[in-house]
């Protein structure tokens, strides 16, 4: 098994972590339902666009930076490979159209 934890664990916290996610592994994906595609928990959501958003969330969009943008883009191929997103339509200049929230931590 390959898998990479976040280096600031201790062996002992290494260990016991991977010994939760093989106790509770029912509860992660599986071969017939892969990651983002388990079947018979499907969730309905309810766009309301009447509503007023949170006052953080009520900004004009923006371009990123150039750092921010190669590290979306990372994440997003990887969310694509395993079938959670989707490319949508046919707009040529633009891979992926979805909204994006970058929250920062620590400014960075």
């Amino acid at each position: 098994m390959e898998e990479e934890l976040n280096q600031d664990l201790t062996e002992k916290m290494k260990q016991k972590l991977i010994e939760l996610l093989y106790k509770y592994k029912s509860a992660f994906e599986i071969d017939k339902e892969p990651l983002g595609s388990i079947i018979g928990n499907e969730v309905e959501i309810i766009l309301n666009v009447e509503k007023l958003y949170p006052p953080l969330l009520r900004r004009p969009a923006y371009p990123d930076s150039p750092r921010a943008r190669e590290s979306l883009e990372v994440h997003i191929k990887e969310l694509m490979d395993i079938g959670i997103l989707r490319k949508l339509g046919h707009n040529k200049q633009v891979e992926v159209t979805t909204p994006v929230i970058i929250a920062w931590h620590n400014r960075k």
